[in-house]
């Protein structure tokens, strides 16, 4: 039914333009008519003579846009003042258009409009006119333009081109609050008619939001608007053309608006009592548990704060917020302890951190709850009593005295009882004792306050039946010093007289030391001992300050008479009980000059020790004592060493004989060194003697006149001669030398040769040889080199004078 209402619209509203366009071609000619044969303005009477008439005669033409008919809609006629019917001009057009879109009759000049035209996309045609002479093709008027205007209708509805449109307002805000402003645009021609002109109306939300008809503006319709309850509406806002008058076209569109949140809502707690529990061992810090504080706002209008409100509360525990999710967070702030209170009530408040002044009145925006701590026994070790001052024992307390008591009791309702025990690891010793039972601590071993004034010790309890609870307990005790300690001289005194000294010269001042420390100080007394009663050079003052002069008695001393005097001490102490010892002063006497500068006394070792301090002699006689010490150890060792690797070094004697400098040519290089002593090998074809048994003359090489060399001592080989020793020898020999980076390889200067088993000598001692009578031949000997020739010279002798006593 609207479709067809719609179109029996369109069908009047074309009727009605037509008759338009009508009424002004009516018009055209008429006025046409009135102006005579030139189709211009009427002239004025007194004008007519003198004018030149207008070939060309025409108005603008116009053409209704969107003309649906079957026939060609005429459009207008041009016509010339020199056209008198007979059809012998003809008549043209160019232009936008021409002979597509717009259709002329030569002969009548009669424009007719072919196609559909739309006024939204071309609003008018230029074009040109020419009138011709049919015959002779000639311009029988100037060449003129004239334009063909697309008459508009409403055939565009308004359109909403920026959309989707988004908007926002907060909630809470007052009627007639801005939201957004929203524009429709028409196609049609704003300066005919009506079609262009919009108004705006709210189809769909008009309970919450109003539109301005004019403008698109969108306002709130009441004061109302709770995110909480509704966050986002959905408007539909029409745009009609007309004027919003009947038959006039609309278009819509869909505005969103959001609402946005205020800080309206408090926060609250779901509960009003929250129970949570924790054992009473749990340490400073530990987190009891969580509570949450709701609230319906949105955002940073959420975020809230915690805090204990109740001073108990306040005390035992605190509370932070989780800034992620908003939570409280219930910690523990001091020790728990469930033999002194098993349950704690916590008041816990929640306040929003940002609050709107705007909204203040609805409400406090705070909320409180109950949190109730249960706290959980465990099985506690004991706890000490520790005394508040350190313990304090003499030092001369005998073994198993009474230093002190320790008392532990076991914190749990149970009150098991309590076993003590100390920690050897810091009583290695065992100087002191405590009982199991009572705590008593007692001691073990003499005490020696000189040895160590202070002991720290660990104690240890636990419960009877289960000693894996233990708690510790570190004491200091302190051990009070007695006077067992005999004072004595501060160093072992040295003092110097001149020889001319004076009576009543001051020698030496001495000062004792004790090891003991008495409470009121040390205060000691001096005197001569008893052996010194009779002495008639020195003298000894108290100076009353814990020091003591010695002087001189006599005029003048002699060390050719007596060059050292002693002269004993004795110091005693304040005690109780009063101790003494008895020390020596060492007086020499020297030879000084006339100022009594000290220039020689008796013995050299005097005159050193005067110019050197007693610690500086001490130290240069240790330094001394350990340089003798280190030369006997070394040479201890290199005996030792000696007859360690007498053999080895035997073997090795031949390797030091052959030694040259000359890297040469190698062997074929015979001008550097002569090579035969190289190569020259032992004979170890000859054997002399049968077994190889042991006469004096048996088992000897004879001499080898090729290398004029003399004989080596010869050995008796075996059948079963196992060579393997030698080859062990020389592979640890080789492998020495190629490690050592720094001599050439071992094999490329040694030569090796078999030594035999033993010599067939027994011993070249003298002794043995004296004793013996042996007969033996070592004239062998002056062939081994010239360090062998005063020994070989010394048995040549030997063997002379057995020879001659023999005969």
């Amino acid at each position: 039914m609207a479709k067809a209402l719609q179109g029996c619209s369109r069908t009047m509203l074309l009727l009605l333009l037509l008759l338009l366009a009508a009424e002004e071609l009516r018009a055209w000619a008429v006025h046409s008519a009135v102006e005579g044969a030139g189709l211009g303005p009427p002239e004025e009477p007194a004008l007519l003579a003198g004018r030149v008439k207008r070939g060309w005669v025409w108005n603008q033409f116009f053409v209704v846009e969107e003309y649906t008919g079957t026939e060609p809609l005429y459009v207008g006629k041009i016509h010339s003042d020199s056209d008198e019917g007979d059809g012998s001009i003809k008549y043209t057009i160019s232009g936008e258009g021409a002979g597509t879109i717009f259709l002329i009759d030569e002969i009548t000049g009669d424009i007719h409009a072919t196609e559909r035209l739309d006024r939204e996309q071309k609003t008018f045609y230029t074009l040109r006119a020419q009138a011709r002479d049919r015959q002779t093709d000639q311009l029988l008027e100037p060449e003129s333009e004239f334009i063909i205007k697309v008459q508009d209708i409403n055939d565009s509805e308004p359109r909403f081109l920026e959309g989707p449109y988004i908007g926002s307002v907060a909630e809470l805000s007052p009627v007639g609050t801005s939201v957004m402003q929203v524009m429709a645009s028409d196609a049609d021609d704003p300066t005919y008619g009506s079609s262009a002109r919009v108004v705006y109306s709210v189809l769909e939300g008009e309970q919450h939001f109003t539109v301005d008809s004019k403008t698109g503006v969108i306002r709130t319709a009441v004061a109302d608007l709770d995110r909480e309850t509704q966050d986002r509406y959905e408007v539909v806002i029409r745009a009609t053309d007309m004027a919003g008058q009947l038959g006039g076209l609309s278009g819509s569109t869909t505005v969103t608006i959001v609402v946005t949140d205020v800080n309206d809502n408090p926060p609250r707690f779901p509960q009003k009592m929250y129970q949570f529990s924790i054992v009473e061992t749990a340490p400073v810090g530990t987190a009891i548990g969580r509570v949450k504080a709701e609230d319906s706002d949105v955002g940073e209008n959420t975020d809230m704060t915690y805090q204990v409100k109740d001073e108990e509360g306040m005390e035992m525990f605190r509370v932070t917020t989780d800034s992620d999710t908003q939570e409280a967070v219930i910690m523990v702030q001091k020790p728990l302890d469930y033999e002194s209170k098993k349950v704690h009530t916590v008041v816990v408040e929640a306040l929003n951190k940002f609050v709107d002044p705007r909204f203040v009145d609805l409400g406090t925006f705070r909320d409180q709850t109950i949190v109730r701590v249960s706290v959980l026994d465990v099985d506690e070790p004991p706890e000490f009593r520790p005394p508040s001052n350190p313990m304090e024992v003499q030092e001369d307390a005998h073994i198993g005295s009474v230093v002190g008591v320790v008392t532990a009791l076991d914190p749990d309702t149970a009150n098991h009882p309590v076993r003590y025990a100390i920690d050897r690891s810091t009583d290695a010793e065992r100087i002191f004792d405590i009982d199991a039972n009572t705590g008593a601590i007692v001691t073990g071993k003499v005490l020696d306050r000189e040895t160590a004034g202070w002991h720290n010790i660990t104690v240890l309890a636990m419960e009877a039946d289960n000693h894996s609870q233990v708690s510790r307990a570190s004491l200091r005790i302190r051990i009070l010093d007695v006077n067992d300690n005999p004072p004595e001289l501060a160093t072992p005194y040295e003092a110097a007289v001149c020889e001319d000294a004076k009576p009543g010269q001051l020698i030496q001042t001495i000062s004792v030391v004790d090891r003991d420390e008495p409470q009121g100080g040390h205060h000691f007394y001096f005197t001569l001992a008893p052996e010194a009663t009779n002495n008639h050079h020195f003298s000894l003052l108290d100076i009353q300050d814990n020091t003591a002069a010695v002087h001189t008695q006599r005029m003048g001393f002699n060390r050719q008479e007596q060059d050292v005097y002693l002269l004993p001490i004795l110091v005693v102490d304040s005690g109780p009980p009063a101790l003494s010892s008895t020390g020596t002063l060492t007086i020499r006497v020297c030879g000084c000059d006339s100022d009594g500068a000290i220039q020689s006394c008796n013995s050299t070792a005097y005159i050193v020790a005067a110019r050197l301090s007693p610690g500086a002699l001490i130290a240069l006689l240790v330094c001394v004592l350990i340089l003798v010490v280190l030369v006997l150890l070394i040479l201890t060792l290199k005996r030792h060493h000696k007859r360690h690797l007498t053999a080895e070094d035997d073997e090795d004697m031949r390797d030091n004989v052959i030694k040259y400098n000359d890297e040469g040519g190698g062997e074929q290089d015979t001008q550097a060194y002569d090579m035969s002593a190289l190569r020259s090998l032992y004979d170890f074809s000859e054997i002399k003697g049968g077994d190889g048994g042991g006469g004096p003359g048996e088992g000897v090489l004879s001499r080898n006149p090729a290398s004029q060399l003399h004989s080596l001592p010869q050995w008796v080989q075996s059948p079963d001669l196992d060579f393997s020793v030698f080859r062990d020898y020389i592979c640890r020999k080789v492998q020495q030398a190629d490690e050592d980076l720094s001599v050439p390889p071992y094999d490329s200067f040694q030569t090796y040769a078999f030594e035999g088993s033993d010599s067939p000598v027994p011993s070249l001692s003298s002794i043995n040889t004296w004793s013996s009578g042996s007969e033996q031949d070592f004239s062998y000997l002056g062939g081994w080199g010239p360090r062998f020739r005063q020994l070989a010279a010394l048995y040549a002798g030997r063997r002379g004078e057995e020879d001659s006593e023999e005969s």
